[in-house]
């Protein structure tokens, strides 16, 4: 996810990220400087077997990487939680606050329903006001004031490791995306931040790693988990949907749920081991580990090892 994400219902949440139709040409791509959002996500229980996609034929090789962008890439401003955090007596450094998306992150991946359209952004900072420490009386009002305060452009702290790690990716030369749930913001937020841009005649930015599209939910009026949104950035990239394309997210709800109902292999980011589905499905702690995987995957193939590694299976 991105900034403060909105609902993938209704308008974006002003105050959200990036990280999650007639699709807009993918070159086209909104601008990123948004939060992700989270739509309405199936329930993490109900989600599909995660090994399932690329079980179902041969995976020797990935043939394109989808990243979502909020919790991947970049992570809510520490400028703008640090304040009212330090004025609750409380001083976490930069990994605490990563940490502490994390935590929030799975907090709404084991609710029972997603939060009510609008509302994505304050629930998440309940959660992450809590990981931090915030005693749980007062995270609801904490929660209130910052989402107040911080409507714009939230999400714009990009990820200890993102940048190195998302250029051992491109390094492997296979098409990579990106698929948000956001509120039009998002394509152009990632190019400003030096994340990753898309060739669209621009003068290229002086930092980044190109991609071959940025998909986002506001501009093409669908929002994960909805197979569709992964079907808009596949189409741009010219890729099949099968399970030997991997999408990398951080929620259940919406990045692990949408990849199995597109027939993608989910790869679910997951640094500090917070997943209430440990087996289900794989995991990296980090884009760079995603990465070895991929270059060096041994006799089994990428694919099959993520799924052995995920579900902590020994080698076959």
């Amino acid at each position: 996810m991105a900034a403060g994400m909105p609902e993938a219902s209704a308008a974006p949440d002003p105050g959200t990220a990036p990280d999650r139709g007639a699709a807009p040409e993918a070159s086209a791509a909104p601008d990123p400087g948004t939060a992700p959002d989270r739509g309405a996500a199936p329930e993490a229980s109900a989600a599909p077997d995660p090994g399932a996609a690329a079980q179902a034929g041969p995976a020797s090789k990935a043939s394109a990487i989808l990243l979502d962008a909020g919790g991947v890439l970049i992570f809510p401003a520490p400028d703008l939680l640090l304040p009212p955090l330090r004025a609750a007596g409380l001083f976490p450094d930069v990994a605490a606050l990563e940490r502490a998306h994390y935590r929030a992150m799975t907090l709404q991946d084991l609710a029972s329903a997603p939060p009510d359209a609008g509302t994505w952004w304050h629930e998440y900072l309940v959660g992450y006001l809590a990981a931090c420490g915030v005693a749980e009386s007062q995270c609801g009002a904490l929660a209130t004031e910052i989402a107040q305060a911080t409507r714009g452009r939230p999400w714009t702290h990009v990820g200890t490791g993102t940048t190195r790690g998302l250029r051992a990716l491109a390094a492997l030369g296979l098409p990579m995306g990106v698929v948000s749930n956001s509120d039009g913001t998002v394509r152009a937020e990632l190019r400003r931040l030096g994340v990753c841009y898309t060739p669209d005649g621009q003068d290229l930015p002086a930092a980044g790693v190109k991609v071959g599209v940025v998909v986002d939910s506001a501009v093409v009026g669908v929002a994960k988990p909805d197979p569709a949104i992964f079907r808009i950035a596949l189409d741009a990239l010219g890729v099949p949907a099968t399970g030997t394309v991997l999408h990398v997210g951080d929620s259940l709800r919406y990045d692990v749920a949408g990849a199995l109902a597109a027939g993608l292999q989910p790869v679910h980011l997951d640094p500090p081991g917070f997943c209430p589905a440990p087996d289900r499905h794989p995991h990296v702690r980090t884009l760079a580990e995603l990465a070895r995987i991929l270059t060096y995957p041994g006799p089994e193939g990428p694919i099959r090892r993520l799924i052995r590694l995920g579900a902590g299976l020994p080698a076959g």
